[in-house]
């Protein structure tokens, strides 16, 4: 079998099969016949099978579909045809994505019993590779909240302590990955859903650059916000994702770096910022890590809700015209709220995220690339909307937002432990920067 698998945040107790190996060592054991496709579905379906009723990350599972894939994915194998690093590897998709034949359903009854007649690019990507569609995860409602607790088929649960949450919106395929029950997963993240749930569950997720990957296939929540994200156990072996995502060769070489403190932008728990800064402790041995001030910073913060909002209600207005009941009363909440959004909030909010965005880019020029944590406080209780850091909802999506609003990319990384739950660290860089980030993050 393969080598063991190097984390800063050990899998949660118990943890399925794939939390324990690389994407790459998986690969390698296929191509030395010491595993099949067949083995690897198998495998996954019997994690899911042990670990979804505790943590529910899955809305649909594709058996049948996964097992006729892989036994192509050996056929080929057998046969000299090698896609890639990702030949024959299970992966779950979000279910805002839209798979041939399965249910997009949103996490909201509006969507109940819509069938997608064709793949998403970012499937049709990751077909193309060889790659396995294990079956659709959970996603809050419309992706319209970062903690995972608000949709159709119910809360996704935190593998680390089932009793707290996952994070949102991409809940399912943060938890599916953390829980070992698959090796990769796809999310989507307009103001913090890959990195959110990935922080709070102890993996490594991906928000590229705005536009970097085609949207196709995907259901909008806010378009000028929203991008597709990998999710993965190890910085490795998201980079491999990422690459067959977006087609392009990863970098190396080491980057300047600079800490801002989080409190520029929200309130952060001390034990967080002091897991998080000491998980940058690899890193000063070989660059020096300088301290900045962001310039607007928390003006991008408050701008987020007023861009997101408007559009948000914008893609959802006749449904929530023809039928507002379908929508959970916590999301029909934030519906109406967008709707309230006036047009000259909405093109001061668009003015500023100009305005700031020049100047955090002569920032990055200087400074390279910023740390800060992901979120300001570990994975709350599922169902909890207050903290010591103030509303839930606001808290989790505070650092993360800001950079969704700059359209510019950002890695969570796991930092460590705060208490028994995950934290991350957040790297975020200039446009086009997704290997370098991944890069730093494999330093670490």
């Amino acid at each position: 079998m393969s080598s063991s698998l190097p984390t800063r945040t050990a899998p949660p107790a118990g943890a399925g099969w794939f939390a324990h190996r690389s994407v790459a060592g998986l690969a390698a054991d296929l191509r030395a016949g010491r595993l099949t496709a067949c083995d690897l579905v198998a495998a996954a379906l019997a994690e899911i099978e042990r670990w979804d009723p505790v943590v529910n990350a899955f809305v649909t599972v594709d058996e049948a579909g996964a097992r006729r894939a892989a036994e192509q994915a050996d056929r080929e194998l057998a046969d000299g045809v090698d896609r890639g690093p990702l030949h024959g590897i299970p992966i779950a998709v979000k279910d805002l994505i839209d798979v041939r034949g399965l249910p997009t359903t949103a996490g909201s009854r509006h969507f109940a019993g819509a069938v997608a007649a064709d793949d998403a690019d970012c499937v049709r990507r990751l077909r193309a590779a060889g790659a396995i569609v294990l079956g659709k995860t959970a996603t809050h409602e419309i992706a319209l909240g970062p903690t995972g607790d608000r949709a159709a088929g119910g809360p996704t649960r935190n593998p680390h302590l089932p009793s707290h949450m996952a994070g949102g919106s991409s809940s399912g395929s943060a938890a599916a990955v953390a829980a070992g029950m698959v090796p990769l997963a796809l999310g989507t993240d307009t103001g913090g859903s890959v990195r959110v749930p990935a922080a709070l569950c102890g993996v490594v997720g991906l928000k590229p650059t705005h536009g970097a990957l085609s949207l196709h296939g995907v259901l909008p929540l806010a378009p000028s916000l929203d991008t597709v994200g990998p999710l993965a156990r190890t910085a490795a072996d998201c980079r491999l994702l990422w690459t067959v995502l977006s087609g392009t060769r990863p970098v190396s070489g080491t980057t300047p770096l600079a800490w801002m403190a989080p409190e520029q932008i929200h309130p952060t728990l001390p034990e967080v910022t002091a897991v998080v800064r000491a998980g940058l402790g690899d890193l000063t041995e070989v660059t020096e890590v300088a301290e900045v001030t962001v310039p607007g910073v928390a003006e991008l913060r408050e701008a987020y809700p007023v861009l997101q909002g408007s559009e948000a209600f914008a893609v959802h207005a006749e449904r929530f015209a023809a039928a507002p009941e379908l929508f959970g009363e916590e999301v029909r909440e934030r519906l109406r709220a967008g709707s309230e959004v006036r047009g000259w909030e909405y093109v001061r909010a668009r003015e500023l995220r100009d305005r700031v965005r020049a100047d955090v880019l002569g920032l990055l020029r200087r400074h390279g690339f910023l740390a800060l944590p992901t979120v300001p406080l570990p994975a709350p209780p599922v169902d909890a909307r207050t903290s010591a850091v103030g509303d839930v909802r606001a808290a989790l999506l505070s650092l993360a937002s800001p950079w969704s609003v700059l359209g510019l990319p950002a890695l969570s990384v796991p930092a460590g432990l705060a208490g028994e739950l995950p934290v991350g660290l957040q790297l975020v860089g200039p446009p086009g920067s997704e290997h370098r980030l991944l890069a730093i993050a494999e330093q670490l």
